[in-house]
C-alpha cells in the first residue's frame, strides 16, 4: 500500500516538474519529471521509491543543462 502511494505522489509531483519545464525550455525539470512518471513501475520497496524519488526531485537544483 505504502509502494502505492509513494508511486502516486512521485507522479503528481512528476508532472510538476514536468509542465514546468517544458513552459521554462529547461531541459533538466523535464527530465526530472519524466522520470519521477516512470521509475515506480519499476521500483517496488517502499525504501528505494523514497530514495530514488527524492534524488530525482532534488537532480534538477544541481543539474542544469
Amino acid at each position: 500500500m505504502s509502494a502505492l502511494i509513494i508511486g502516486l505522489l512521485a507522479g503528481a509531483i512528476g508532472t510538476g516538474y514536468f509542465v514546468y519545464g517544458k513552459r521554462q525550455q529547461k531541459f533538466a525539470p523535464m527530465l526530472a519529471g519524466l522520470m519521477l512518471g516512470i521509475y515506480p513501475f519499476f521500483t517496488d520497496n517502499p525504501w528505494w521509491l523514497l530514495l530514488i524519488g527524492v534524488a530525482l526531485m532534488l537532480a534538477p537544483f544541481y543539474i542544469d543543462f
